[in-house]
């Protein structure tokens, strides 16, 4: 038997099987039992695989930046300099609870915003 009747005689036993089940009959009986319904547990494994791949790419780097933002928001002292999420540069003079009062401008200007509202400090600390 050559190559190519080979590929016919499995391209046939395959088409006759589909059409077979197709029509409502059972599958052919090279097909084993458990075999249709293993690919449940496979569709669950790549969804399952899928679900840690996006926390690991997407969620775990995230959470660990929100955390180095709060632990620089809970650092600030007053002297620093920060951005604040609007732009707004400025030297902290005043810190309480959840607000800080910072200065902006040569004019001395003072403005009071949260602490959420701090993007970066931009002073530069020996360790």
């Amino acid at each position: 038997m050559d190559l190519k009747s080979l590929f016919l005689s499995i391209g046939d036993g395959i088409i006759g099987g589909l059409n077979l089940v197709a029509a409502g009959g059972d599958p052919p009986a090279e097909v084993a039992p458990g075999f249709l319904g293993s690919g449940a547990w496979m569709q669950y494994a790549m969804i399952i695989g899928l679900v840690v791949i996006f926390w690991l790419i997407v969620m775990r780097p995230q959470k660990k930046r929100e955390k180095e933002t709060q632990r620089m928001r809970d650092n600030i002292e007053i002297g620093d300099e920060v951005i604040t999420n609007a732009g707004i540069i400025g030297i902290i003079v005043s810190i309480k609870d959840d607000t800080v009062v910072i200065e902006t401008g040569s004019d001395r200007s003072k403005i009071r915003i949260k602490k959420w509202a701090i993007q970066s400090n931009e002073t530069i600390k020996d360790s």
